[in-house]
């Protein structure tokens, strides 16, 4: 459906938990607890039943995040009768990896379209500074990206620009010339945690790849249904992508609306305004009242981010609060 600006908005990011198995310190820092009790997330059946209704709306592609999403009991359920939607044609997964070789027979037999897989380093002690997990393995990582593109699974990896990594970037890159994936390079974004930790410049990063292939190019390919921006060289099997919302900002390209997991359907990350649709939902809507609601908050959707002039934004809340 069209926005008030003309916008065609296609794509809803879903989280279903705000618990994760990691303490990444820009996200969910070690000390931080997750508020919300299991009788505050949306059950599935009602986030299908929002899902119903923004299909009806023409908004025909998901992205299950969290937390992260494959600690929630049931996901690869999910996912199955998403994809079951009559008018779907998409569902996608975000996730840090740590589950996901014992869920991924599920997720692919799911129907499951691609994978997003968050990867901020290499490097074993700086995996445990950035995350707080203490065994990261970069050869087993090597074997799941394996596994998934045997499987014929399209798969992005997702690295956020930090201080710890700035200096990490061909060595990350380099996945996408041993596999074919994709390597995402995603700016901090000035929420939750990240405001106050010091952001690295993606152009400085993107020196750094073309001193090492210096025939990386711009490539118009749309490899997903976010608002990266890709590289190609001829000696990557993937794509080196850049997502970096505050110093090239795509807002008059967005295509997407956020659910959080306690049901709060959120037009921009840079605003705390939401439709309550766990109220309405649980108020016993019709789903014309449901999908009339959906309409009206998504019409209303803000022009543009507020990212560069922070005394405008108004969203205090944690990423994982949020939804990735």
């Amino acid at each position: 459906m069209l926005d008030q600006y003309g916008r065609n908005i296609n794509y809803m990011r879903i989280s279903i938990t705000d618990r994760c198995n990691l303490r990444c310190r820009y996200c969910m820092p070690e000390g931080v607890t997750c508020p919300e009790g299991h009788d505050d997330i949306l059950r599935y059946e009602e986030i299908l039943r929002v899902c119903r209704a923004a299909v009806a709306l023409g908004i025909t592609r998901f992205k299950i995040t969290g937390g992260e999403p494959l600690v929630r009991k049931g996901c690869a359920d999910l996912i199955a009768q998403m994809k079951a939607l009559p008018g779907l044609e998409q569902v996608t997964l975000t996730t840090n990896g740590l589950l996901l070789a014992s869920k991924l027979d599920a997720l692919c037999a799911a129907g499951l379209d691609a994978l997003n897989i968050s990867l901020d380093t290499l490097d074993p002690e700086k995996f445990r500074a950035i995350t707080g997990w203490p065994d990261f393995s970069a050869g087993e990582l090597r074997a799941l990206l394996a596994n998934c593109c045997t499987r014929g699974l399209r798969t992005k990896l997702n690295a956020v620009l930090l201080e710890e990594n700035r200096d990490e970037a061909v060595e990350l890159a380099a996945l996408a010339e041993e596999f074919p994936v994709d390597m995402r390079f995603i700016e901090l974004m000035p929420i939750g945690f990240g405001g106050s930790m010091t952001r690295v410049s993606p152009d400085e990063v993107l020196g750094q790849l073309k001193t090492h292939w210096p025939d990386l190019h711009p490539t118009e390919e749309k490899r997903g249904n976010g608002p990266a921006h890709y590289y190609a060289s001829a000696a990557l099997q993937g794509r080196i992508g850049f997502i970096d919302a505050v110093s090239h900002a795509f807002c008059a390209d967005c295509n997407r609306v956020r659910l959080t997991s306690t049901g709060q359907l959120k037009p921009c990350l840079s605003f705390e305004s939401t439709l309550d649709l766990r109220a309405l939902l649980r108020s016993g809507c019709t789903e014309e009242e449901l999908q009339t609601a959906l309409e009206q908050a998504i019409y209303r959707k803000p022009r543009a981010h507020s990212f560069e002039r922070r005394e405008e934004m108004t969203e205090h809340r944690t990423m994982s609060q949020i939804g990735g």
